[in-house]
């Protein structure tokens, strides 16, 4: 009995669930496959800005590569919320019981949601093609574009910014990575700043990618166990006069 007991306590101090920095790494993949596919399909050509006159053509003249596009960003959302919850959920594990955990849990599911928001509109925008669907094409781009960029990205900020600050503060990551979550975050809440100054788009892809290393990196670092709790006393003196 006493033995069984140990084991139950020991067996606490490692967290279950997915690899982090596995999940983070095929969130990684994805996005850099969703942006270097589409352009091969599209013969070197980019996803076109919304704020580009000629982007209806580019839809109209490569709409399968809109369509890949549609189906990885979609498929990268989902890595992302699984991290978000795995990363929250390590944390509390950990012990942690702060506010920030439920800010980055809250901005990970709105991030992933945004993502997904996103890929439907490119997904409907690749079927919007001819001469005639112009307006139509342009207005399901500029939603897409707003889901998936500031829509997207400043609650991504709130993700970095949770964990970065409750993992930092308690020394479960390096200093750096902590400092380098919250300039992270900093510069993907001023994004939002691109609904009313498209200038500012040029924060996004910033936030994205630089996102991604910081992705990887929280994976890699975070521990996974703790130390067993010892048992009570109590429970020790009853073991020993068990023994007796």
């Amino acid at each position: 009995m006493r033995l069984g007991l140990q084991r139950e306590i020991g067996e606490t101090g490692r967290h279950r669930g997915p690899s982090l920095a596995a999940v983070a790494g095929v969130y990684a993949i994805l996005v850099l496959v969703s942006v270097a596919v589409p352009t091969a399909m599209a013969s070197g050509r980019h996803f076109p800005s919304p704020f580009d006159p000629g982007a209806p053509d580019w839809f109209a003249e490569y709409p399968s590569a809109a369509l890949a596009s549609a189906f990885l960003i979609f498929c990268s959302a989902v890595p992302l919320g699984i991290f978000t919850a795995t990363a929250s959920s390590r944390l509390q594990f950990l012990g942690m019981k702060v506010a920030g955990i439920h800010i980055a849990l809250v901005g990970g599911v709105a991030a992933s949601v945004a993502l997904a928001t996103s890929a439907f509109a490119a997904w409907a925008l690749a079927q919007a093609g001819g001469p005639d669907a112009r307006a139509v094409a342009h207005a399901l781009h500029m939603f897409s574009f707003a889901a998936g960029g500031p829509g997207f990205v400043v609650p991504f900020g709130l993700l970095v910014a949770g964990v970065s600050v409750v993992a930092g503060l308690q020394r479960f990551t390096p200093r750096w990575l902590m400092v380098a979550g919250l300039a992270i975050a900093a510069i993907a809440e001023l994004s939002v700043l691109t609904f009313v100054w498209p200038a500012a788009a040029i924060l996004l892809p910033i936030v994205r990618f630089t996102g991604l290393l910081w992705m990887v990196g929280i994976g890699i670092v975070i521990p996974t166990s703790r130390a067993p709790r010892a048992q009570p006393a109590p429970i020790r003196a009853a073991s020993a006069g068990a023994a007796v």
